[in-house]
């Protein structure tokens, strides 16, 4: 399995166990026993690595290990309390061993480590008591957890990736599982990746960084932030991390998730603490106050809290733009992360709307903002893109230094997929706002760079739609047009982008009627635009530039995958991207950039794997499991064989096609006595059922083909048992029913011959074959869906002119006439109706009404 398969898998497994525990109670259980296999794994590894085979020689009475493991990974676990060691007992496990364990951890850390690890374990400890009532079902539920996490792999090449890809993907599962306190602990990954890839386009190409989150929660902002400033510096342990979380167990998250993304001991700096109500003094050699100041400061701090201003007016954290209200903390946040940023350094910080034109002490504290020059950027983000709130937020971008006087106001609200119950943004709208705050440019209905005077001018207020309006246009209907036809020139200039490039099109698709409408006379517009010369000359131009894309990526990924760096390749891929479709015009770049990041997910996937396991890798074959109910318990059963790389299906189309096509015409014929059996018994009336009553089930809803058999049997030895009509129709359905049995058993055999020559095949892949089966795998999807975006493009644009050929088919005028001819006849049926004296009066006034009484 790879990560993503395997991370789902705990997920599913983990979300069952949890039972009536809540999810953002149970997270904590789960997270912390992945934790301390990784601490178990990694000493065993140590100590395998300095020579040491018998591990039961690791005890607390053997002081020499105990100081060896202290100084080289700060703690020490004995053989007793190793996670492997639980795993090992097997039936003897009792959830004291984690007690003692857990107990244990905590007493032999190394003095100089307690910062990162004392008590990191602590809403593990103390939580056990609530996965059962009494000792024997804990041990139960401890049992399924440590039996659940065990496959995670914790060495190799991709040690830190896989298993913190995981503990991210279970985090953010609980976290849409846990209402309005997944705020409590994490910022969505999308959004997290954002402010990411900001700060790390500032930060790139400096030798040492040092980055602060004064909310940390679980961390994963914090290592997102680093994990992005990594690729632009050589070495990646000259990151420093500072953390500060308010809630223990969120605390020992933060903790938890930077240790096990083997960011070194030293470089991690935490603590338990109120940011606002108690700010971080570093204390230096000789014990003075020395503040922290650093590169970057990234947040996503509570909105809207209350909090306590009282006697801080001299803070050196607000004096200088003023005291955030009582009820809204918001901006002693914002002003908390600015004053712990170093000259050149960058901040960013999730906030609610509201603190763009919120009046009384916030808006004074912005107005200070700007005049200061502190304010970069405003990112206006969808509603409902956080778990547990639908409130509209913002990520704002600050400096102490600017090089300009400008802010960037960026509406990105209307970017964004559903993802169940909330928004989600895509790669292409990370990456687009990103190029746009980088190139610092406007754009319509997205962007506009707003000079300081346009501001003032606003009165400070910094709301979004005051200065970029991304609603989409209303429609509108042109007076002349609704009673007479015709389309509008105003409205078909809002095409002038298309007719710019198509540029024959418009008046060989149009023509004139007036000076100001035009018409067509082509019954099949699609089409006529389809084999238009401008429009066949646009796709053949594209394909042009991707001419020899294929060979390009299969350069860049199959011929040496080994070589490959998954941290930048795909940043490389899509520059290559961007600059081949530059010169081609309507096409949108973040399209094309979607089409890579959607099938870069499953390449780096394969990647890891590859880099991890090697090359041989792709010739593996692993066990498909399923979990299936047995016994009234879920069971983890062998359902095939799937390809650890290649998948079964790409492989029989490469080398099985002719058995497989055999098993596929053998399928659709399977269909079709399915589909007979249908036809037939709808033919039958509900009589000629009741008379063959022992070849239909209880129902009376389809043929009961043992029935049928038997009947048929009958028939066969006394062709007088039922009418002749439905003799024939019941050895029909048997000879189907005969047939479809020897049919399946032929499937059944062929699949498996099929599954085994494919293993085969897969099995002895030559080094030539492994190129064209990742080149399938890789390069083919990307290179034809990008093939199709120019397609996409004309067929947008016919919908578009379908649209406006249509809009004004049925003019008023029209309308008016058929109403008139319509009232009419209808006056014409009444004169035929007859009724006493009232009746033929109401129908006389009805006439009238309609235009076609004795008035008219």
């Amino acid at each position: 399995m790879n990560k993503q398969q395997l991370a789902s898998k705990i997920w599913e497994s983990a979300d069952k166990m949890r039972s009536k525990i809540e999810a953002n109670e149970y997270k904590d259980y789960i997270l912390g026993f992945i934790f301390y296999k990784f601490l178990s794994n990694k000493e065993e590894n140590v100590l395998k690595g300095m020579g040491l085979e018998d591990l039961k020689i690791v005890t607390e009475e053997n002081a020499e290990i105990v100081e060896s493991m202290q100084k080289r990974i700060g703690y020490f676990i004995a053989y007793e309390n190793l996670f492997s060691t639980w795993i090992a007992k097997k039936s003897d496990f009792d959830v004291s061993n984690v007690r003692d364990a857990l107990s244990a951890f905590n007493r032999l850390i190394n003095a100089s480590h307690k910062k990162v690890f004392e008590n990191i374990l602590d809403t593990l400890q103390t939580g056990l008591s609530k996965l059962g009532e009494n000792s024997k079902a804990q041990t139960k539920a401890v049992s399924d957890v440590i039996y659940l996490i065990k496959d995670i792999p914790m060495d190799g090449n991709q040690d830190y990736d896989v298993l913190g890809f995981i503990y991210e993907y279970l985090i953010s599962n609980f976290a849409a599982n846990a209402g309005k306190k997944a705020g409590e602990f994490y910022t969505p990954h999308e959004v997290s990746l954002l402010m990411s890839e900001i700060v790390a386009n500032h930060l790139k190409n400096r030798d040492h960084i040092e980055i602060y989150d004064p909310t940390s929660g679980s961390g994963s902002l914090l290592i997102n932030i680093g994990t992005a400033t990594a690729k632009y510096i050589e070495n990646p342990n000259k990151i420093k991390y500072y953390a500060q979380e308010l809630k223990q167990n969120t605390y020992n998250l933060t903790r938890m998730n930077l240790v096990m993304r083997g960011i070194l001991p030293d470089n991690i700096t935490t603590r338990n603490g109120d940011t606002l109500e108690d700010d971080w003094p570093f204390f230096d050699e000789s014990h003075e106050y020395s503040p922290l100041y650093v590169d970057s400061v990234v947040s996503n701090p509570p909105y809207s809290q209350n909090w306590n201003p009282k006697d801080k007016e001299s803070d050196p954290r607000y004096k200088e733009y003023g005291m955030a209200p009582k009820s809204k903390a918001d901006f002693a946040f914002l002003l908390h992360d600015l004053y712990h940023l170093k000259n050149d350094g960058i901040m960013t910080i999730v906030l609610p709307h509201g603190v763009l034109s919120r009046s009384g002490e916030e808006g004074e504290i912005r107005k200070n903002l700007i005049e200061k020059n502190k304010i970069d950027a405003i990112i206006g983000l969808p509603a409902n893109i956080f778990f547990g709130t639908g409130i509209p937020t913002i990520i704002m971008v600050l400096k102490k230094q600017k090089e300009n006087t400008d802010i960037q106001i960026i509406d990105a609200s209307k970017r964004f997929i559903k993802d169940g119950k909330n928004n989600k943004l895509r790669a292409c709208d990370i990456k687009k706002i990103v190029d746009t705050l980088i190139e610092r440019k406007s754009q319509e209905k997205f962007a506009k760079v707003v000079s300081i005077e346009e501001i003032r001018a606003n009165g400070y207020n910094l709301n979004i739609p005051r200065y970029v309006d991304s609603e989409g246009e209303r429609e509108s209907f042109d007076m002349y047009a609704c009673m007479h036809g015709g389309i509008p020139s105003v409205e078909l200039n809002k095409l002038n982008n298309y007719f710019s490039v198509f540029a024959n099109l418009k008046n060989e698709l149009f023509k004139k009627l007036n000076d100001e409408y035009y018409c067509t006379e082509h019954k099949d517009v699609a089409n006529f635009i389809k084999e238009h010369r401008d429009v066949q000359n646009y796709i053949k131009n594209f394909r042009k530039e991707f001419n020899d894309f294929s060979a390009y990526l299969s350069g860049a990924l199959v011929q040496n995958p080994l070589d490959v760096n998954i941290n930048i390749a795909e940043q490389i891929l899509s520059s290559e991207i961007f600059k081949r479709i530059e010169n081609i015009p309507i096409v949108d770049k973040y399209n094309a950039y979607q089409v890579l990041d959607d099938e870069w997910t499953k390449i780096s996937a394969d990647l890891e794997i590859l880099k991890t396991e090697g090359m041989e890798a792709i010739r593996k074959v692993d066990p498909k499991l399923e979990i299936k109910k047995r016994n009234g318990k879920d069971e983890e059963v062998q359902t095939g064989w799937q390809g650890r790389i290649v998948p079964f299906e790409l492989m029989q189309n490469y080398k099985l096609k002719d058995e497989l096509e055999e098993i596929q015409n053998i399928n659709n014929r399977l269909e079709d006595i399915s589909a007979r059996y249908v036809e037939i018994f709808e033919e039958l009336s509900e009589e000629e059922k009741e008379n063959i009553k022992i070849a239909v089930n209880n129902d009376n809803t389809e043929f009961l083909k043992s029935g049928v058999q038997k009947l048929a049997k009958s028939i066969k030895k006394d062709a007088d048992v039922v009418e002749k009509y439905i003799a024939d129709i019941i050895i029909e359905v048997d000879d189907l029913v005969l047939e479809e049995k020897k049919l399946n058993k032929d499937v059944k055999e062929k699949n498996a011959k099929l599954e085994k020559k494919t293993i085969e095949f897969i099995s002895n892949l030559t080094d030539n074959e492994i190129k064209i089966v990742l080149t399938i795998k890789w390069v083919e999807p990307i290179c034809t869906k990008i093939d199709n975006l120019a397609n996409e493009v004309v067929d947008e644009f016919i919908k578009k002119v379908d649209a406006k050929v249509h809009k004004y088919d049925v003019t008023l005028s029209s309308l008016d006439e058929q109403i008139d001819s319509i009232s009419k006849d209808l006056a014409g049926l009444l004169d035929e109706l007859v009724g006493n004296e009232f009746d033929l009066q109401g129908l006389e006034e009805l006439k009238t009404l309609l235009g076609g009484g004795d008035n008219e």
